[in-house]
Order: structure tokens, then sequence, then C-alpha cells
């Protein structure tokens, strides 16, 4: 890491080259994802690895009957079954924010939790000999890689979350014409590259479901495998007992009492509806929903969710 840099505030390229240690613990791409603790009661429609129809040959003992082609079985009189090849890879597309709304965090920021995210879900794939692609996206810009099987691309796609990361700086805020909700424009943007077929990780803040527009998810979600992980941390969901607080944005400046009851409750409301509209989300688009708390890493909060171990233990 560069002299002088936090980890807990920038990451750097040495860890996002660390997170390929902890790809054999992931099952991303070789069966389902279950639902985890996290993600409510949404059923997953990730199909893992598929089969490409090859031929059709004559029947042989030991052959699944459930494959047996009735159709030329009854023109040849013969017993003819198909045969279907293992589909060999899956493009993967990792969709990753960095825009300064993820420059915050009470133990990591949440901007270093989103980097290394996208940098392990890149590793998995490319272990998995999937074709690995992804788009690094803040206010009003887009950078992407498209996805190809080599490790070229995926550093390409480590330099373009470094550099992003790296750019982020204390009371940053985006121009006024980038002001409207920043997923929406990466998602206008993967709907040019993005092969159907592929499986697509958005990793985003949770707050951008006040801003998504649903609709650009739906056709994405109807030709691909999707996983949303949206990131908050602990001070998203409810405020410090601290008194006054000063919460500054760029211009904007505004003074919160945490110690008024009326004050919390309305916080915390606000982070549970966010919630409630992550699994509404969900649920419509049949889809796997795995929030990411900055509390803990990335490899940890994936295996637990996608293996359905229960958390503790090592954190």
């Amino acid at each position: 890491m560069a002299a002088g840099l936090d980890p807990a505030i920038y990451t750097s390229l040495e860890a996002l080259l660390a997170t390929r240690r902890h790809c054999h613990e992931l099952p991303l791409f070789s069966r389902p994802v279950r639902s985890g603790s996290q993600s409510g009661q949404q059923s997953s429609r990730l199909r893992g690895r598929g089969v490409d129809f090859d031929q059709v040959r004559a029947y042989q003992p030991g052959d699944d009957i459930r494959n047996i082609d009735w159709r030329v079985t009854a023109r040849t009189q013969k017993v003819h079954t198909k045969v279907f090849n293992e589909e060999r890879e899956r493009p993967v597309f990792v969709v990753g924010e960095q825009s300064p709304r993820l420059f915050f965090g009470s133990q990591r920021f949440k901007s270093v939790l989103a980097a290394e995210t996208s940098a392990l879900i890149a590793w998995t794939a490319l272990s998995h000999h999937d074709r690995v692609g992804g788009m690094v996206y803040s206010p009003g810009v887009c950078h992407e890689v498209r996805p190809r099987r080599d490790r070229k691309a995926l550093l390409q796609l480590l330099q373009l979350l470094l550099k992003a990361n790296h750019e982020l700086q204390p009371g940053q805020q985006a121009a006024p014409e980038d002001e409207s909700e920043p997923l929406n424009l990466a998602l206008r943007h993967s709907r040019e590259i993005i092969r159907p077929g592929s499986i697509l990780y958005i990793i985003c803040d949770h707050s951008a479901i006040d801003g998504l527009n649903q609709s650009l998810l739906v056709p994405l979600a109807g030709h691909n495998d999707l996983v949303l992980l949206p990131i908050f941390d602990p001070l998203d969901s409810s405020l410090p007992l601290f008194g006054p607080l000063d919460f500054v944005q760029g211009d904007q400046r505004i003074t919160l009492n945490t110690l008024q009851p009326g004050v919390r409750e309305a916080y915390a409301a606000q982070f549970q509806q966010q919630q409630q509209n992550w699994l509404r989300l969900a649920r419509r688009l049949r889809c796997s929903l795995i929030p990411l708390d900055t509390r803990f890493t990335a490899h940890e909060q994936l295996r637990d969710n996608l293996t359905g171990h229960p958390k503790g233990g090592s954190r």
C-alpha cells in the first residue's frame, strides 16, 4: 500500500490482489445461491452451470431414460437419447460503485468493502474459468472492461477500482448535473455490454434503492442471473448517542441531536424502509439479495450467505 494510506479508508492493489486467496471458499458459480439470513425469504434464480444440447445417438445401457428423444425413437423404431455437453463458462459481470457517498464508515469505509467485494468476485469467476468483466461507476462516470477469460481483463478491472477508490476525497460532492442516482446510469450503460446468460453482480450503496429506476433492472433480470449487494455501515441504521452531530457534504451542513428519541426513530425508520424496499425488489425480480456490512470482510459475508453457514466464529 502507498505510504500514508489507511487501509480502512483506501484500498490498495495488494489488498485487491490478496482477495484471490479466498476464491476456494465461495461457491459463486458452481451451484445456486442459497437464501442467507440477511437475504430474507426470496428465492434465488441462479442456475449455476447449465448444459447445451450436443447430439442424438443410439441409446446405450446406463443412459438416463429422461433424455430419450421420443420423436427420433418413433421415426427410426430404435431408441435414441439426447446427449448434452456441460456449459463450460458463463460470463460474469461485476458492477461496482465508487461514489462519494461510499466514502464513509465507522470501522472500514464502504468504498473499501465495495472495491474488495468486486475484486473477490472477479477472482472467483476467473478461478472457475469463466469470462469476467465489469464496470466501475460514480456520479456521471462509467468505465468498463468487457468480459474475457484472461488475467489481463481482471487486472484492468482492478486498476479501475483502485483509481476510482483513490480519487474519493473528504467532502467530495457530485456536480449538479450528476446528482441523479448513479446506479441508473450504470444500468443503462450495462445493457449495451452484458450478454444474455451472464451472471450480474451489482455492488452499490444501500441508499441507492431510494432513487433507483427499477424498470432498468427488469430486462437485465429477465435474461441474466442477478445478485444485488447493497453495502451499509452500522451508522447508516442507527445514530450513536453523542448529542448534537454535524453532517457535512460539500456546501451542505446539517446538525442532528442524536439524544432526541424522535430523531433517532426517524433515522432508523429510513434505513428499515430501504431494507424493505430491497427485499421487495429482490422478490419482484426473483433474484438474490446479499446486504454487506462494513464491520465484516467480503469473503466472510459471501461465504456465510452462499453456503448457509451461521455467522460468528472468525469474525
